[in-house]
């Protein structure tokens, strides 16, 4: 039979958002964290770069905001630039307080690397596999405390609200979960629901995201009534390693950081052409460069050449990379890394504030999934994992300090199985995939056009209407619900860049190449929405 589970706080999403807040609420509240597979197998683990804070005399919050505000195209919203800024140092110590060990210079100082868009070196990192550091450490800080349960394999279906019960109130109440060990959905009731389950960049053909990024948590609170903000903003990331063994490697932006340069297959340099900037132009700029030099050239990739530096720099600053690329026959130290844009972010996400709040009473969503206004229509590298950071202290604060007045979650029925039967057409599944990230990599891509975006958008509509005819009638499985929520996704997505007008950062349309006079975010509205109580 299905258990049931009731907890404080359900955590869906097992990354460093999800880590953050878990480990930072009091510890006489029952909390369960969600993961779909490991607890170390989101997108966390895979991040190289670091995160970004101002901890140099040198640097100032206000340029740290400064930059922040410039990479993100007139759209970052500025109160939550500056709450994120001025709380970064306090993360960082509070990271180096659990147990993360960054990398230090020979003075034992922490090292400090730059990337695009940052005007000061400002990026803390664990060499170049700064992500595997911090889940690892974060994880296994959770697996030691006793209030944390950790449920690996299990994939969230549904949010539950008091609508979904017929009862008064605009309250997420927890969730229906699917165990993929024993293939039946499981009740978790909770007073407080956080969605920390990632972006939606596999809607998209390339991307550097591991398998789960299907965008579970925005499509989910979208289903439940809550607003989405700037899904139109797409961040694909420039250099991603091209080989077809790789499965989407990606090659750090610290590379371009520490000297990298971009070349052509003649090895000539092109990025001063596209920016005074150069490799260290924001990555909208540079993906774009190269899928116009890869188009130009009718080429399948370009190149980024780090092998000018001496070889034992490349080894100490890049291990990951190097020992990666070596395993491909390819070695950094002498040859140049052959790279091609990939989706790497989603800008979007569910409205927050900065609390972390949505919506929907007692519903938070933290990272990747979250809309703060933070990133705007372009995120600036290494602000993501701060931001988990310091959304994901937020949230957990805001639970403390409301714990005591909110009561337990009502009853809620079992996942009823009883009018459904196992699937005999899984091939519609892998199908519809394969068209999905076709046509949302050919049609709503780096550079699109209005009649790309209304054939993407009809065909993401007979989509949507498979599924959920799919839905209706069979049991429930991981690809079939990931499959439903990226469809969901995509239709945002799609919707968002058909209202945007302009280009303006990640968003590039060549029916409206110049921007609006007034930058705005766009806001889809579910038919389900309700207003939030304070």
């Amino acid at each position: 039979m299905p258990q049931s589970h009731e907890y404080d706080v359900l955590i869906i999403g097992s990354g460093a958002a999800g880590l953050t807040v878990a480990l930072n609420l009091p510890t006489h509240l029952s909390v369960g964290v969600i993961s779909k597979a490991d607890i170390t197998s989101g997108a966390t683990l895979w991040a190289q770069g670091g995160i970004a804070a101002v901890l140099d005399s040198d640097d100032s919050l206000e340029d740290h905001a400064a930059d922040t505000l410039a990479a993100g195209g007139g759209l970052c919203h500025e109160d939550a630039v500056r709450y994120t800024v001025e709380n970064a140092s306090e993360s960082i110590r509070w990271l180096i307080d659990s147990g993360v060990q960054f990398t230090r210079d020979e003075n034992e100082q922490l090292h400090l690397t730059r990337e695009g868009g940052h005007s000061h070196r400002r990026i803390i990192h664990a060499a170049d596999a700064t992500g595997n550091a911090v889940s690892t450490t974060l994880s296994g800080q959770a697996a030691s405390r006793a209030n944390i349960d950790l449920l690996s394999r299990r994939v969230a279906v549904d949010l539950i609200t008091n609508r979904k019960l017929a009862l008064p109130g605009n309250r997420c109440v927890g969730a229906y979960i699917l165990n993929l060990d024993t293939g039946h959905v499981e009740l978790f009731r909770a007073r407080f629901t956080v969605i920390a389950t990632g972006g939606a960049s596999k809607a998209y053909r390339y991307t550097t995201n591991p398998d789960g990024a299907s965008g579970d948590g925005i499509a989910m609170a979208w289903r439940a009534g809550c607003r989405v903000a700037n899904m139109e903003f797409n961040q694909f990331h420039p250099t991603c390693l091209y080989h077809p063994h790789a499965k989407s490697f990606l090659i750090s932006e610290a590379i371009r950081g520490e000297g990298g340069v971009l070349t052509l297959p003649d090895g000539s340099r092109f990025m001063d052409r596209f920016d005074s900037r150069g490799e260290l132009a924001p990555r909208d700029i540079v993906a774009r460069a190269i899928d116009h030099e890869m188009k130009r050239l009718g080429a399948d990739h370009l190149y980024l050449d780090i092998s000018h530096k001496p070889a034992d720099f490349i080894r100490e600053h890049f291990p990951t990379i190097h020992e990666r690329c070596l395993g491909f026959g390819i070695d950094i130290t002498r040859d140049p890394i052959p790279v091609v844009p990939a989706a790497h972010y989603t800008c979007g996400g569910i409205i927050t504030d900065e609390r972390a709040r949505t919506d929907i009473n007692q519903l938070y969503t933290v990272g990747e999934a979250a809309f703060t206004g933070l990133h705007g229509a372009n995120r600036m590298a290494s602000n993501s994992l701060l931001e988990c950071l310091v959304y994901g202290r937020a949230a957990a604060a805001d639970i403390a300090r409301r714990e005591s007045d909110i009561p337990a979650p009502p009853p809620a029925p079992e996942w009823d199985e009883s009018q459904v039967r196992d699937s005999d057409e899984d091939v519609v599944i892998s199908h519809n995939w394969d068209e999905l990230r076709h046509f949302m990599w050919d049609y709503v891509g780096i550079v699109r056009t209005t009649k790309r975006l209304q054939r993407a958008k009809h065909r993401v509509d007979l989509l949507a209407r498979e599924i959920s005819e799919f839905y209706s009638n069979y049991r429930v499985s991981n690809d079939l619900l990931e499959l439903r929520n990226l469809v969901t996704v995509s239709d945002l997505i799609i919707c968002s860049a058909l209202q945007r007008r302009e280009s303006r950062g990640l968003h590039f349309t060549l029916d409206y190449p110049g921007l609006q006079n007034e930058p705005q975010d766009t806001v889809l509205v579910p038919t389900t929405y309700r207003i939030a109580s304070p």
